[in-house]
């Protein structure tokens, strides 16, 4: 076999390969053999009818397309072995000549992963921004624990206040028409966490049950309903109940009916340590990501329009899964952007993104020599089982049965090897930053 590359446009490679006649007859008349086995022919039983009947049948341009079906896999991969080619995409037969008695030519053209020019990815400084440490963290951790065995009480003497459940009747118009689904009976809501429209659980406050009144709102200017946008809205209220959340009183005995613990003392340990285990994971990731980003401020690389639309699809096939979980339909959610155009640039900029860090990791990694052991899978799918809930017996059965699950799982390794030398290779120097309220205290 002879091979011939031309280099095209950007990434792409055309792959000119002369097979042999001799080959090219024998894979011929296997692609008869093999047509012939599920085709029917009047007077033949199948797989019994003649070549030269197979050919009337068929067409000799369907036995050839079978034929190199065959041949090409052998020498495709045996071309690209020989050539030292990157491949990324699945190659196309762009033209062919295929006459009896003859050496075939194929030409390939393949996409190749494009080269990436790596800046400095050791032996950097790296400043690292994370979170100062919060002096009511431990306390709001246990006020969480606290909050998740309590219990929810109705209140008899007293007006509702900002931290109470109520539970009432309402209904909705808008320019004195009713709201579609703006009404209901014995909804509850925790005036502390509404997900209302903004103003309408605070008017809630300070009534009393049975209490019947008006409330009037706003709906914001981002507002789904294209009628409700910025328009004013009454609410006719009736307060059924008023509930209020009451935390268990932390002691030793209580402790030991719903957890693991036994003493108070061994929760607060847990909690402690869960807290420290958290900042050290905040640390490192930011870590990494700060390390990584500087790397690829310093890397370049020409990316492909072909990349691109293909991660543009892949990006925009994650959204349209995402949002149908969620019940939102495509053609919905694309005219709530606005526009369409500047949407489509969004995913062209994050595809732009995404494919670099790739390209880039993929380039580390072998300048470093990642290596994927039998172990690395192993721990990988106990950290996923343990992510998941389930067994790793279990979640090799349920993912195993998807083709792109290991070829996944072992990129993961990879870039999670590249960071972990990325964060080992170069300094790191830790910068605490803090929030509003703690800028504000101090």
């Amino acid at each position: 076999m002879k091979t011939t590359l031309t280099q095209g446009k950007e990434n792409l490679v055309n792959i000119n390969m002369v097979i042999p006649a001799a080959e090219a007859n024998t894979a011929y008349n296997q692609a008869v053999s093999r047509i012939a086995q599920y085709i029917n022919i009047d007077g033949f039983r199948k797989g019994k009818a003649p070549k030269a009947v197979v050919e009337r049948h068929v067409g000799v341009d369907r036995i050839q397309q079978e034929a190199l079906e065959i041949l090409v896999p052998k020498y495709l991969g045996q071309a690209i072995y020989d050539n030292k080619l990157d491949v990324i995409s699945q190659p196309a037969i762009t033209n062919y000549k295929f006459e009896a008695g003859k050496d075939v030519e194929v030409t390939f053209e393949v996409e190749t992963r494009p080269e990436v020019k790596l800046g400095e990815f050791k032996g950097l400084d790296v400043k690292v921004e994370i979170p100062a440490e919060d002096p009511e963290a431990f306390d709001k951790a246990l006020n969480t624990f606290l909050t998740q065995h309590s219990s929810m009480e109705l209140v008899l003497d007293r007006p509702s206040n900002e931290t109470d459940t109520v539970v009432f009747d309402f209904d909705g118009t808008c320019n004195g028409e009713p709201i579609q689904g703006g009404s209901a009976k014995g909804y509850a809501l925790d005036l502390a966490h509404s997900n209302f429209i903004p103003g309408f659980a605070e008017q809630l406050v300070g009534h009393n049950i049975k209490d019947e009144f008006d409330i009037q709102v706003t709906f914001p200017e981002e507002y789904h309903d294209e009628k409700l946008k910025g328009q004013p809205a009454t609410f006719a209220i009736k307060i059924n109940e008023i509930k209020q959340r009451v935390l268990p009183e932390l002691t030793d005995e209580f402790v030991k009916k719903v957890s693991q613990f036994a003493t108070v003392d061994e929760l607060k340990a847990d909690i402690k340590d869960y807290l420290e285990k958290q900042r050290e994971n905040i640390k490192k990731v930011n870590a990494e990501n700060a390390v990584f980003k500087q790397v690829v401020e310093s890397s370049s690389v020409d990316i492909p329009q072909g990349m691109i639309d293909r991660e543009v699809e892949s990006l925009k096939a994650d959204y349209q899964q995402r949002l149908s979980y969620q019940g939102i339909d495509w053609d919905s959610f694309i005219k709530s952007q606005g526009d369409d155009s500047s949407f489509n640039q969004t995913l062209v900029e994050d595809a732009k993104v995404r494919i670099k860090n790739s390209l880039i990791i993929d380039k580390i990694s072998k300048e470093v020599d990642v290596k994927v052991e039998q172990a690395d899978f192993q721990t990988k799918i106990s950290q996923l089982s343990s992510a998941y809930g389930l067994a790793p017996q279990d979640m090799l059965k349920q993912f195993g049965q998807n083709p792109d699950f290991l070829s996944t799982l072992s990129q993961q390794i990879v870039n999670d090897k590249v960071r972990e030398y990325l964060i080992s290779n170069n300094t790191v120097e830790y910068v605490e930053v803090k929030s509003e309220k703690q800028a504000v205290e101090a």
